[in-house]
């Protein structure tokens, strides 16, 4: 049920990011609408954008409120995806079971589709049709959610040469990856209809406590998935990480101690959806789905 709810949503979604960067596109530079559409239209499961959809319908919004911000985190994750990747970061070669988009476009054109991908999100965030309170807010969100207080900051902290303990790594990757994250499925709230600023404000929180942990358990489930998980079915090469002497928290946990992280981080992320009281079957079945996957 839950495969089939993220396939479906992916499908929906597919289209509508398409007619985005077609909107976006300039006849003089075919090239890097090419790069952009490569990056962006890659596959994935699109969990960020379904977060900001689920969030959004169970606190009372429509489709027609969440899509903007569908496609914008969406369009965030992918540059980060296209930098990470380059020779500068990670220089992997393989991503969702395709050539990177450096390998595909070359260096400087995979950097500047990133760059674009960016730029793209906020235009499509700022074009919201909500009122211009909320716009503001959620552009600020999201601004917050990718620049140096997360996402990037993250990414700044896993390039860095001091070492890196346990605290650390939870520290890192509740920016680099839980960051985006946690900031989808505030978006989808904010989304929502309320009768109070106070009543936004707490689905709002309750919102960010349930992606944090969701956000844990999925970084955690990587990290298991990257030592231990198949290459032909991620797309992507495995134990990269510890050829790298990377951290993570299968070399700080174990298989086993990663996986009951995973689980104890879940079943926070779920009851964080009491606030809530009925209609949070989705977002159950997708926390739970999510630390299984490929395991």
């Amino acid at each position: 049920m839950i495969e089939q709810l993220i396939r479906d949503n992916a499908e929906w979604l597919e289209p509508r990011l398409a007619s985005k960067i077609g909107a976006y596109g300039d006849p003089d530079f075919p090239e890097i609408t090419d790069a952009c559409a490569y990056a962006l239209l890659g596959g994935g499961k699109r969990l960020r954008a379904l977060l900001v959809r689920e969030f959004c319908a169970l606190c009372g919004g429509s489709d027609r409120e969440a899509l903007p911000f569908m496609c914008a985190v969406e369009m965030v994750h992918a540059y980060s995806l296209v930098h990470d990747d380059l020779p500068c970061m990670d220089d992997d070669e393989l991503r969702r079971g395709r050539p990177t988009c450096h390998v595909k476009f070359g260096e400087a054109l995979a950097l500047l589709a990133g760059d674009a991908l960016l730029t793209h999100a906020f235009d499509t965030a700022a074009a919201s049709p909500l009122p211009d309170a909320a716009v503001r807010e959620a552009v600020l969100l999201l601004a917050r959610g990718a620049g140096i207080g997360g996402m990037l900051g993250g990414q700044v902290m896993d390039i860095a040469p001091s070492p890196v303990d346990r605290a650390r790594l939870d520290r890192l990757q509740a920016r680099k990856t839980g960051a985006l994250i946690e900031c989808s499925a505030a978006l989808g709230a904010l989304c929502g209809n309320f009768s109070s600023a106070a009543e936004k404000d707490e689905a709002v929180q309750a919102a960010r406590e349930y992606a944090r942990e969701f956000g844990r358990a999925f970084q955690i489930v990587d990290d298991l998935l990257g030592a231990v998980g198949d290459a032909g079915t991620l797309g992507k090469p495995v134990g990269s990480d510890e050829r790298n002497g990377k951290v993570t928290f299968v070399s700080e946990y174990g298989v086993e101690g990663a996986r009951a992280l995973a689980r104890e981080h879940t079943e926070r992320a779920i009851a964080a959806l009491e606030r809530f009281g009925a209609g949070c079957d989705t977002l159950r079945g997708l926390a739970r789905w999510q630390t299984e996957r490929e395991m």
